[in-house]
C-alpha cells in the first residue's frame, strides 16, 4: 500500500503564488554601471561560458540591521566588496546562500525555476545560522530586479543559462561569539554552460569514511557555507583518486547513504521504484530533489524517501536490482553516476533511460519546451 506523500514544510511555503514580476518589480532601485563590460570581452565570456568564474555588469543588495530592519535595496555595479578583517562572518562562518537560475526561452523571454522554494530555503538557513529572514517578495524582487538590469547576459545556447547566486553574511566588525547586528545580503550572476565539462555523461563517485559534512543537531538542512567547507578535503582527496565526487555517508555508523557534497541521490530499482535518502535534518533538502520527487510521483511512479544502506546500494548493482543511479542538483540538474567506489568495492552502473527521461522532462519544463503542469516556473522579463 502506497502512503500518500506529505508535502515538507519547505514545499509547502514554496508553492505559494508569488505576484508576477512586474508587480515586484523595482523595489531596488538601478545604479547603471557606468563602465560595464567592453564588447569584446562580453563577446568572449558569452561563447566560452564555464560556471561561476565571470560575472556580470551588476549585483543586487541590501542591508539590515536590528534597528532598520532590512533596508538600502539597490542595484549597483558589481564590484570587490569592502569588508572589515573583524567581520564576524571571517571567524564565526555566520553565512547561507541560495543557487538558482535564469534561462533564455526560444522566444527571447527569461524565466527562473521555483524561486519560491528558494526563498523559503534560505529563510530556513538563515534561522539556523542566527541571521533574519527577509519577505519573500524581496527575494524574488532582487531576481527580477537584478536579472533585468543584466539581460543580455542570460546566454541563449543549449545547456546554458545564467546562474543566480544569493547570498547574505554577518559584516559586523566585531569579535565576540553572538549574531551579527550587521547583515549584507547579495545576488551575483555567472553566464554559465553545463555545471559538468562533459555534460550529460557519467560521474564517478568515492564513498567517504571517516569525513562527514554534517551531523544530527547541526546544519546539514541549511545551506550554510561551513557545510561545503567541510566536503572539501574529502573531495580533494576523491579527486586525487580520479573520481569528481563525494558521496558521504551517515555519521553515527557510516551505513546510510546521505548526499554528495553539493547534490542529491536517487536509486532507481529494476521494478520501477525510485529511492533517495529521507530528510533527516542532516542532509539538505534540495529544490530539484523535490521537483524530482513530486514529478515521478505524477506519473505513478513509487518514490521511497528512507534510508539507503550503502551494503544494500552496492549488492543490488551486482544483482541488477538496482538499475540506475543519479544525483541532482541546480547547477548541474540531473547527472547519471557510472561508478561507485571506496577501500571495499568498485562497482559500475549503466545509465539507464529513467534517469535521462528525469533530466530531458525537467530540462523541458525549465527551458519552456514543455508544458509545466506544476507552476514551476515563473517569468522574470
Amino acid at each position: 500500500m502506497t502512503i500518500e506523500h506529505q508535502p515538507t514544510q519547505l514545499e509547502q511555503a514554496g508553492s505559494q503564488p508569488l505576484p508576477d514580476a512586474d508587480r515586484i518589480a523595482g523595489r531596488f532601485p538601478l545604479e547603471k554601471n557606468t563602465s560595464p563590460a567592453d564588447q569584446a570581452t562580453y563577446d568572449g565570456i558569452m561563447k566560452d561560458l564555464t560556471f561561476g568564474h565571470r560575472f556580470t555588469d551588476h549585483m543586487a543588495h541590501m542591508a539590515w540591521t536590528p534597528q532598520q530592519g532590512w533596508h538600502d535595496r539597490e542595484i549597483i555595479p558589481f564590484r570587490d566588496l569592502t569588508v572589515s578583517p573583524a567581520a564576524a562572518v571571517f571567524h564565526y562562518s555566520q553565512s547561507v546562500f541560495e543557487g538558482l537560475k535564469a534561462y533564455r526561452h526560444e522566444d527571447g523571454s527569461v524565466w527562473t525555476f521555483r524561486p519560491g522554494y528558494n526563498a523559503a530555503r534560505i529563510n530556513h538557513s538563515a534561522h539556523r545560522l542566527a541571521l533574519p529572514q527577509m519577505d519573500r517578495e524581496d527575494f524574488v524582487g532582487s531576481l527580477v530586479d537584478y536579472v533585468r538590469a543584466d539581460e543580455k547576459w542570460v546566454p541563449d545556447v543549449e545547456g546554458s543559462s545564467l546562474y543566480l547566486r544569493p547570498f547574505m553574511f554577518a559584516s559586523e566588525a566585531f569579535l565576540g561569539v553572538h549574531s551579527a547586528s550587521r547583515i549584507d545580503y547579495y545576488v551575483i550572476g555567472s553566464p554559465s554552460g553545463p555545471y559538468f565539462v562533459g555534460g550529460f555523461q557519467p560521474v564517478s563517485i568515492w564513498v567517504s569514511r571517516g569525513f562527514h559534512r554534517a551531523g544530527p543537531g547541526g546544519t546539514g538542512s541549511a545551506k550554510a557555507g561551513g557545510n561545503y567547507a567541510a566536503s572539501l578535503l574529502p573531495q580533494q582527496l576523491a579527486g586525487e583518486k580520479g573520481f569528481s565526487q563525494v558521496c558521504f555517508l551517515d555519521s553515527y555508523e557510516e551505513r546510510y547513504l546521505e548526499e554528495l557534497g553539493g547534490m542529491n541521490m536517487f536509486v532507481v530499482m529494476s521494478d520501477g521504484r525510485v529511492c533517495t535518502p529521507e530528510l533527516t535534518g542532516v542532509i539538505l533538502e534540495g529544490g530539484t530533489r523535490s521537483a524530482i520527487c513530486q514529478l515521478l510521483r505524477s506519473q505513478g511512479v513509487d518514490v521511497e524517501e528512507k534510508p539507503i544502506a550503502l551494503d544494500d546500494l552496492v549488492s543490488g548493482i551486482q544483482s541488477g536490482a538496482v538499475s540506475e543511479v543519479f544525483a541532482c542538483g541546480t547547477a548541474a540538474v540531473v547527472t547519471p553516476i557510472g561508478r561507485l567506489a571506496n577501500d571495499d568495492f568498485d562497482v559500475t552502473i549503466p545509465v539507464g533511460p529513467v534517469t535521462e527521461k528525469i533530466y530531458h522532462q525537467l530540462t523541458d519544463i525549465q527551458m519552456g519546451r514543455a508544458d509545466d503542469p506544476f507552476n514551476w516556473t515563473y517569468r522574470i522579463c
